[in-house]
């Protein structure tokens, strides 16, 4: 009989420089999460709350269905992945918050807790924060870069 569960739990902070609206509507797309989570393989909209979920971890694939507990919006997101045929086999949770900067960037502060992967979250944590945080910028920036700068030379020949 395996004995009581043991929660490996990670958390970090990273500065992105976006309005909290921004983030945090970047954050609620569950289905970017490939994109900044390298764990995460695969994630599947399976009604407004609920996500089907794939991730490998030390060469296991895991599969789940992920379900949003919490949203406050432009303040907190938390999340649980369960998998198996009950829902009570808890894989991982998760809560995001954001903070408003005054520079009009947000600070945002993950925590993430998981019982089956056995391995150590911590340096993963802040590799996912600094993707997330390269997705973000980089598509703000595109939405500034939208239209030249006053005084800036356009060059057709290019």
């Amino acid at each position: 009989m395996p004995g009581p569960l043991r929660m490996n739990t990670a958390q970090g902070s990273i500065g992105v420089k976006a309005p909290i609206g921004s983030v945090y509507r970047r954050w609620l797309r569950f289905e970017d999460f490939p994109k900044f989570m390298t764990a995460v393989k695969e994630v599947e909209r399976l009604d407004a709350n609920h996500f089907f979920m794939a991730a490998v971890c030390n060469g296991k694939r895991i599969e789940g269905v992920l379900e949003i507990m919490l949203r406050g919006p432009e303040r907190r997101l938390a999340w649980r992945l369960v998998g198996g045929k009950s829902r009570c086999n808890h894989l991982a949770t998760g809560v995001a918050s954001f903070t408003s900067q005054s520079d009009r960037s947000t600070c945002v502060n993950l925590k993430i807790s998981h019982s089956t992967f056995g391995d150590d979250l911590s340096d993963r944590i802040y590799e996912y924060l600094r993707n997330f945080k390269q997705l973000v910028e980089r598509h703000e920036d595109r939405k500034r870069g939208s239209r030249p700068p006053t005084g800036a030379k356009h060059d057709e020949n290019r």
